[in-house]
């Protein structure tokens, strides 16, 4: 063909050569018309040619040759001529162009080798630098003059490659394709804008980051942001630190994405530097300028979410404490954690993991505050402090109480009020240490250093040298000839480690003894020696504590550790549970008038709950060899009885005789079956139950079950369910089902989680306890919306405890109405 040689010739000159590509069969002709293609795209001869043709004819023409690809002609092609004339004209044009092509294509063809040559294309066009062409020609401004629809296209084809090419070349994706190669890739493409910006920069020519900053956006908004930032962000990181060009750049940059994008580029950003130092770096002081990203760092992150780990959190407030002009923002911060934590609504309707991820907030605020700020905030802190520990030392979760402990203790250290500061006896473990560790700064440790950094020469240091072991004796200088001879210094000495002090009082043998040891003693060692002994003698001599079972529980119940004897808690808990089970009506009667009366501390009523849920589940329990012994067996173990008149002795010496001589071909189960045993709780559930029921309502002096003294009264719902539980296929079970729904209903909804929790396990323990035809029954009017109450909590319940619980009842009552629908 004819070299052109203005301007007007290109259209003709290109419609020429699509029509031979479409019709012509002529081998020669259609590389003519492949040459002449390439001589435009590469000016030849003339400039102007080639830019009309970039930018009017390119597409057209890549389209045409993609409708022609699996024409037998191209399959003709040698791999030289295929690679010059036909991949060329995609590699070496215009890359935006061809990759909106290239993918367009993808989504057009079906499986073929037509399609085959296009991945091969499209993948040649990654490994040979087409991203970066793309990126840098837009920085310097020559990209197309394109509308919002085309930026937005393209935009949608660099950050969802792998999306496409997965759902198009599935299950034969090419790895270059995948997130893992193609996302590092982009990041490189990135970078090298980046840097070739800076360079011109530091020529005096101009650039635009608009659009690399839009593609960063869009990355990241589809999902692939930590790949991206996990190549991107430690090198801005590093250039950053002694460039002030590459911060110039690195600013311009985020200031430049977009604000529905901003969101995952800087908490990315956070995530991927880790450190205040380098964050501020990289972000400069766009919290300052964009109000976006002020909103996600100074409260969605700190405030509404709560999945971040204390890096982050320690990350993002360093970067709000590192400039002068960001200090005011975490004064902010503080103000707005103060007021989240000691909000009473706050910890009773979020999860105790936000109220645990809020104080690491407020602690690591605290902790990066100056004397002149701490002065100024003072007063806030103090009703901070003092607010949010009567809100958390009021929840039933022990793990709340115990942070609010943790975080008055740390609060009050930080404000130093005259040297005063709050003192806590609590159970340490690693959450308490964490957060108390929060409030020592951490200084930054700077990664990267250069090759002869961190380095140091160790003093050369000679060991001392080792003495060989001698003994004793060998150590010891020659005897004086007039030292004493009989000297007994050789002689070994006995180990008395284990020797223990021999005691001047000797426990009680009498329950009565026992009894009045508790009551009047003053002596410290024979109070503790009562109170070993008292459980074992109560369960032993069962007529005698039936005489006295009400008083003894009265003197333990109302006995205080006045000498800290070691264990004194759990002994006298034990001993409580052994009257109660011993003689269980009078001691259950009287704890459970004990319940509602006055001057009884909120300790003391968890304790009286606590002693009946034990000994009824102890009463509920088969009796097993030597444990609760009846008064008859009590009686006759006194009396020692001759081996030889045992008469089971000599049946089980036959019985083994017999099985050692006896063969069988299949052997089955050689257990003896299980003794059938009365259940002893059953005949006096009803006296551990129904009184309990009684005046909760009555709200006394000291004791209000319904108001503030919510602890209790989950205390009290829980110990119902499980009164309720233990008495399953008791005569007795039913109306205690019945009676517990009627008095759990009303308390559904209450706003503490404790509460909640107690009321779901009593809901669980009646439908297992319950028989399906009373239980629908019973639920006849409300089975409705007891399944949808049920529900709710289960998705949208703020605790675990409680959504867990919602959904094994609502299993518990599908396989109720499952069974009742089967019955004939």
């Amino acid at each position: 063909m004819q070299s052109l040689a203005t301007e007007a010739e290109v259209p003709a000159a290109v419609g020429r050569c699509v029509r031979t590509l479409n019709s012509s069969s002529d081998t020669g002709e259609l590389i003519s018309a492949l040459r002449t293609l390439n001589d435009l795209m590469a000016d030849v001869p003339c400039g102007v040619a080639s830019a009309e043709f970039k930018s009017s004819y390119y597409t057209r023409t890549l389209q045409a040759l993609i409708g022609r690809i699996n024409a037998d002609w191209v399959q003709k092609l040698t791999a030289a001529q295929r690679r010059d004339l036909w991949d060329g004209l995609f590699l070496h044009g215009p890359p935006e162009q061809a990759l909106l092509v290239l993918t367009d294509g993808l989504g057009t063809l079906s499986p073929s080798a037509g399609r085959d040559h296009l991945v091969h294309i499209l993948e040649a066009f990654l490994g040979s630098g087409g991203l970066d062409r793309l990126l840098w020609s837009y920085c310097q401004g020559q990209g197309p003059r394109d509308s919002p629809q085309l930026r937005e296209a393209l935009l949608g084809r660099l950050a969802g490659l792998p999306d496409l090419t997965a759902n198009r070349l599935h299950p034969h994706n090419r790895e270059l394709f995948l997130p893992e190669r193609y996302c590092p890739l982009l990041a490189t493409a990135l970078l090298y804008a980046l840097e070739n910006t800076c360079q011109a920069l530091r020529n005096g020519c101009d650039c635009s980051l608009v659009f690399v900053a839009q593609v960063l956006g869009k990355v990241c908004i589809h999902g692939n942001g930590a790949l991206v930032l996990g190549v991107l962000a430690p090198r801005l990181s590093l250039c950053t630190r002694s460039d002030l060009v590459w911060q110039r750049v690195s600013w311009k940059l985020m200031e430049n994405v977009p604000d529905r994008w901003l969101e995952p580029v800087v908490s990315g950003m956070a995530l991927a530097i880790g450190r205040p130092a380098a964050l501020s770096r990289v972000l400069g002081n766009l919290v300052l300028k964009n109000k976006k990203a002020e909103f996600l760092l100074t409260h969605k992150m700190l405030l509404l979410q709560y999945h971040h780990q204390t890096a982050v959190l320690r990350t993002i407030l360093g970067y709000l404490a590192a400039d002068r002009e960001r200090r005011p923002l975490l004064l902010q911060v503080l103000r707005s954690v103060c007021q989240a934590w000691s909000s009473p609504s706050s910890v009773r309707n979020t999860p105790v993991e936000q109220q645990l991820y809020v104080s690491r907030v407020l602690l690591l605020s605290a902790s990066l505050l100056r004397g002149e700020e701490i002065t100024l905030l003072r007063c806030e802190l103090l009703q901070c402090m003092l607010g949010g520990m009567q809100s958390h030392l009021d929840s039933g979760v022990v793990r709340l109480r115990r942070l609010g402990m943790v975080v008055g203790e740390c609060l009050s250290s930080c404000m130093d009020l005259n040297g005063t500061k709050l003192a806590f006896e609590f159970e340490r473990d690693e959450e308490t240490e964490e957060l108390r560790s929060l409030m020592t700064p951490q200084e930054e440790e700077e990664s990267d250093p250069e090759p002869d950094e961190g380095i140091t020469s160790c003093p050369d240091v000679t060991p001392p040298p080792m003495e060989s072991p001698t003994h004793p004796e060998q150590e010891k200088p020659a005897a004086e000839p007039d030292s004493d001879l009989d000297s007994d210094d050789d002689l070994t000495p006995y180990d008395m480690s284990c020797d223990q002090e021999m005691s001047k009082a000797t426990p009680p043998r009498y329950l009565s003894d026992c009894l009045d040891a508790l009551q009047t003693s003053d002596d410290a060692e024979r109070v503790e020696l009562s109170l070993r002994a008292a459980e074992g003698l109560v369960r032993k001599n069962i007529s005698t504590t039936r005489e006295v079972s009400v008083q003894m529980t009265k003197v333990l119940l109302h006995m205080e550790d006045r000498f800290s004897t070691p264990g004194f808690l759990s002994l006298r808990h034990a001993t409580m549970v052994a009257l109660a089970v011993t003689d269980s009506i009078p001691v259950a009667k009287y704890l459970t008038t004990e319940f509602y009366s006055l001057n009884y501390s909120l300790r003391q009523r968890l304790d009286m709950l606590e002693v009946l849920a034990m000994s009824a589940q102890e009463l509920s329990q088969p009796i097993r060899a030597g444990e609760a012994p009846t008064e008859r067996l009590a009686l006759v173990s006194e009396v020692t009885s001759y081996p030889g008149e045992d008469p089971v002795h000599w049946r089980q010496v036959v019985e083994r005789r017999i099985q050692g001589k006896t063969r069988r071909i299949s052997k089955g189960v050689t257990r003896p079956p299980a003794k059938v045993t009365a259940n002893r709780y059953a005949p006096v559930a009803g006296h551990f139950f129904f009184p309990l029921l009684q005046n909760h309502d009555r709200p006394q002096v000291t004791f209000d079950l319904l108001g503030s003294d919510h602890l209790v009264l989950g205390r009290l719902i829980h110990t119902l369910g499980l009164l309720v539980h233990l008495a399953v296929n008791a005569p007795v079970a039913p109306q205690m089902a019945r009676a517990l729904l009627d008095f759990v209903w009303a308390l559904r909804y209450h706003a503490d989680q404790m509460v909640r929790r107690g009321v779901l396990f009593a809901v669980c323990s009646v439908f297992l306890c319950m028989p399906s035809e009373s239980l629908l029954l019973e639920l006849s009017e409300q089975l409705f919306e007891t399944r949808a109450w049920l529900a709710d909590v289960a998705e949208a319940d703020t605790d675990a405890d409680c959504r867990s619980l919602a959904v094994q009842s609502l299993v518990l009552l599908e396989k109720h109405l499952k069974k009742q629908l089967e019955a004939p």
